[in-house]
């Protein structure tokens, strides 16, 4: 068993220092990560694979650690979920440095180019966004994910892991700064916190010219602290209150089969399907069965959908609005998709929002009309990922409307500039 990882002494530095040192190597480690090329990057993040699965006993260890610490807290068995990694999630995590290595470099390609009549060339180029902060909680897949999206995009990154997955985000670093250091590029590109103090999260925050944009994922309280304090940009990652919509045209069986999955296949992740909503006309059908399908999952819903089966608790007005991330499932019957369209507009976080149905035109209606990053027609979605869009992983889900919206892969964690050729032209 590895001993707990060494804090960075609150008492012998200052907090602000402390992150605008970081951020300075960043921004130093960024320069050389900038004319990097393709080969070296997918170099580094081959060999901070090999070095994951070398260090997994290692990472095993720091792990148990960090899980001891969570239990002895009383954490739920759902945070803990999201902590715990085995063999086959360090495998995962591994495969996925792999996944993005093979992808395209997003760097350098030209968006838009146009000949103007005087001659200039005028390219729109991806570029980088620069040095980025990312605050994360419990899972530590997600400092490896964020690792490696940003090397492969051209950013360096610094890590702000929950306290409670402190000792497992350790080793990972070091794994990845392995890969760094095996391709001929600063261990700086990939830092982290390493200091549990809260104040590190309002300094990273605070950053003005040194962290070029922040990214939470996590509850809607490290969401809400990051809105109310930043003074840099954020691209904000809110909470999963998913729905699924079971329509009067869906196929039962597979209804319950994909309704199981969406909310049952990992209750901590923030895909998971957290509310229910049938139509009135297929309830009296779908419902048991969907109810024995869900087993020990709790089941909270309106009076009219306890009347259908006894198996079902009364839902407050809170549990509509509720992400849970655990067992439990709110249900809302509706009179059809209007009334569907509205339940879901109303509750919805944005984040995530099924239909299931036969009916294409009722399909096409709801992925119209639901304004969520994602919506999905006969699927679960717990498919709301980086990884099952082909981006390899994701650095979170944006929930907002500009710069990135979904899954935030390669693409997403890069900006423009305009590229200007010309021959001599001088403007009249």
């Amino acid at each position: 068993m590895v001993s707990p990882a060494p804090l960075v002494s609150d008492a012998d530095k200052d907090i602000q220092a402390y992150v605008e040192g970081l951020a300075r190597r960043s921004k130093a480690a960024g320069r050389r990560l900038a004319a990097a090329s393709t080969d070296q990057k997918n170099a580094a993040l081959a060999a901070a694979a090999k070095a994951l699965r070398v260090n997994a006993p290692r990472l095993l260890d720091a792990n148990a650690i960090d899980v001891e610490g969570v239990r002895a807290a009383g954490k739920p068995e759902a945070f803990i979920d999201r902590l715990i990694l085995t063999p086959d999630r360090i495998s995962a995590i591994a495969e996925a440095l792999e996944e993005i290595a093979a992808l395209p470099d997003p760097v350098g390609r030209v968006l838009h180019a146009t000949q103007r009549p005087n001659g200039l060339r005028i390219e729109r180029v991806a570029t980088p966004l620069g040095v980025i902060g990312m605050i994360y909680e419990s899972r530590p897949n997600v400092g490896a994910d964020a690792g490696a999206l940003c090397l492969k995009s051209g950013n360096t990154v610094i890590l702000r892991g929950g306290s409670e997955s402190l000792n497992s985000t350790r080793v990972i670093v070091e794994c990845l700064a392995e890969g760094l250091k095996a391709a001929d590029l600063p261990a700086d590109c990939i830092q982290m916190i390493e200091t549990p103090n809260r104040d590190a999260v309002t300094a990273l925050l605070t950053a003005v010219g040194l962290v070029d944009l922040v990214i939470p994922r996590g509850g809607k309280g490290l969401v809400s602290l990051v809105r109310d304090q930043a003074r840099v940009p954020t691209l904000l990652h809110l909470e999963g209150n998913c729905h699924t919509y079971v329509h009067e045209g869906a196929e039962i069986a597979k209804a319950v089969s994909v309704l199981v999955n969406a909310k049952l296949r990992r209750t901590g992740v923030c895909g998971a399907t957290e509310s229910l909503v049938v139509d009135r006309n297929i309830a009296g059908r779908f419902l048991p069965l969907a109810l024995d399908a869900l087993g020990d999952c709790e089941v909270r819903g309106d009076a009219d959908a306890q009347a259908i089966d006894s198996r079902i608790a009364p839902a407050e007005d809170a549990d509509f609005y509720t992400e849970y991330l655990d067992a439990v499932l709110s249900v809302k019957l509706v009179d059809g998709l209007e009334d569907a369209l509205a339940h879901v507009a109303t509750h919805s976080s944005g984040h995530t929002d099924a239909i299931l149905t036969e009916d294409p035109a009722a399909a096409r209606a709801f992925l119209a009309a639901i304004d969520s990053a994602v919506v999905m027609h006969n699927a679960s979605t717990q498919f709301s990922d980086g990884g099952e869009f082909g981006m390899g992983a994701e650095i979170g889900i944006a929930t907002g409307k500009l710069h990135a919206r979904g899954p935030v892969g390669l693409e997403q964690l890069t900006s423009f500039k305009y590229r200007v050729h010309g021959d001599g032209q001088v403007r009249p």
